[in-house]
């Protein structure tokens, strides 16, 4: 191989190879070593192969028989202090090992201080053989040069000796380099944040308009001659109209689904010296929800048939279950998009996609792929993540019965003895419960007015004289109904 440094300081290279017959031999040459690019320019090939150079890589590829080539190098010559650097490597990217490399260097005048490095890259063994003749031309000699080793020369030269034309550029990191496919990535990641916007800030009005907006009071019993129907809004429960309207599960929702279920004649109340027993008169059936089953059990555990507030209040009940249960039936109804204080699906895949994200940034930038990609993938799943956060609990349909519910509150808040006329003990007891969840209790019992408290079949009392005042019957349920709250309240993890 022949290197000549021209007197416009690029470098001309006659390259001989002798590849065996039949075999074939490819070498792929890097142009950028550390941070100093070369360029190859006027690549041929006269014989058996084919020569290509862009701006990162120099190829040659060799069939049998003897070829040679020819190209020339820009970058070779660079200034340095008081004198030039000549540096380029003759032999490189081989795939195949070489027997024998013979290289002369001649420069238009004789330079010193040779380095000639033979080895893997980046080791620092010398050439076997690196000599200057008599006309100050550098002659190399190296035998078996393993497959991928290069021959690195260096040597300095007279300054201002030919035109320096090399160029250095900070070798940098391609991963995150804007391409195509990562750009697209970013795009479509941009996209999507700015529709979850647009969907978090309208969902959100939605909910914040079905709580802003004035209604009227909707009742709970309608009249048909003479015969009470009691309904509901969507055949809402107690509780579940509680939780509903707070988004969450507090102890006025568990005690409102207890008087619903003494209410129900599945338990049954008594009073009898400032204390309540609550004794169990049917037991949980299919007709209960799941998350009445829970409170049921709950309360009266399998075995025990009856327990007063007095000894709940000094052995509080774990009501974190029933709180659990209440949260999953508003859930599976399609009232609440996810359980409060947990992620939800939307969170979770959030949390999914940011971490395919995180583990694909890092696989694409040690593989050298379009680590952007990844990084868009993660930005979209912590968008996701976030924006789950402030997803209103409530649907569409969640705080379309919120609404309604409000309707609800305003009907029980405002009740007189006016108000309802037939079958009024019925009334009474069927529209406690909510009253109690939507924390009513109170004006509903100083509102509604006298009742037989014969025709209250689930609580009874062992004051004679409460038992027949028919006017302070509903407001001495006061107490109970605040014991109660508090029984179901002692025991709550929030």
């Amino acid at each position: 191989m022949q290197l000549k440094v021209e007197r416009d300081g690029s470098l001309t290279v006659r390259e001989q190879v002798i590849v065996q017959a039949k075999q074939q031999m490819v070498r792929t040459a890097p142009l950028r070593i550390g941070d100093r690019v070369f360029t190859v320019r006027d690549a041929k090939v006269k014989g058996d192969g084919t020569v290509n150079a862009t701006a990162d890589t120099f190829t040659i590829r060799l069939g049998g028989g003897a070829s040679t080539v020819t190209y020339t190098v820009d970058g070779a010559i660079a200034d340095v202090d008081d004198h030039q650097e000549f540096r380029w490597q003759p032999v490189s990217g081989w795939d195949t090992t070489l027997a024998s490399v013979r290289v002369s260097l001649l420069t238009p005048r004789p330079g010193r201080d040779f380095v000639c490095l033979a080895g893997r890259p980046g080791t620092e063994d010398i050439c076997d053989s690196a000599l200057t003749d008599g006309g100050g031309v550098l002659r190399v000699n190296q035998s078996t040069l393993d497959t991928g080793a290069r021959v690195d020369l260096s040597a300095k030269l007279p300054a201002g000796l030919v035109p320096a034309n090399a160029r250095f550029e900070k070798a940098g990191s391609t991963a995150f380099a804007v391409t195509p496919l990562s750009g697209t990535g970013l795009g479509l990641a941009v996209l999507l944040l700015l529709g979850g916007f647009v969907f978090l800030w309208r969902a959100r009005e939605r909910d914040a308009k079905a709580l802003a907006t004035d209604v009227g009071p909707v009742e709970l019993v309608a009249t048909d001659g003479g015969k009470v129907t009691f309904a509901s809004p969507d055949g809402v429960l107690p509780a579940q109209a509680g939780v509903v309207l707070t988004e969450r599960a507090d102890h006025g929702e568990l005690a409102a689904t207890v008087v619903d279920l003494a209410v129900r004649n599945y338990l049954w109340v008594t009073e009898s010296g400032g204390d309540w027993q609550i004794v169990r008169r049917n037991a949980a059936d299919d007709a209960l929800t799941d998350y009445e089953r829970v409170v049921y059990r709950t309360l009266l555990p399998e075995g025990t048939d009856s327990v007063t507030l007095s000894t709940l209040r000094t052995s509080p009940l774990d009501v974190s279950a029933a709180r659990t249960a209440i949260h999953a039936d508003a859930v599976a109804r399609g009232w609440f998009t996810r359980i409060p204080g947990r992620l939800g699906w939307l969170g979770l895949a959030g949390a999914a996609v940011l971490a395919v994200g995180v583990v694909g940034t890092v696989v694409l930038a040690l593989a050298g792929g379009p680590a952007l990609l990844g990084v868009a993938v993660g930005l979209a799943g912590l968008g996701l993540l976030i924006g789950a956060r402030f997803v209103p609990l409530r649907t569409k349909r969640g705080s379309a019965l919120a609404q309604q519910l409000r309707g609800v509150a305003a009907f029980v808040a405002g009740v007189g003895p006016e108000t309802v006329t037939a079958e009024r003990e019925v009334v009474f007891s069927r529209s406690l419960p909510f009253a109690v969840a939507l924390g009513e209790a109170e004006r509903w019992l100083a509102g509604f007015g006298p009742i037989d408290p014969a025709g209250v079949a689930w609580y009874a009392s062992q004051d004679p004289d409460l038992g027949a005042d028919q006017r302070e019957f509903a407001t001495r349920l006061t107490p109970f109904l605040a014991a109660l709250g508090q029984a179901c309240g002692a025991g709550e993890k929030h």
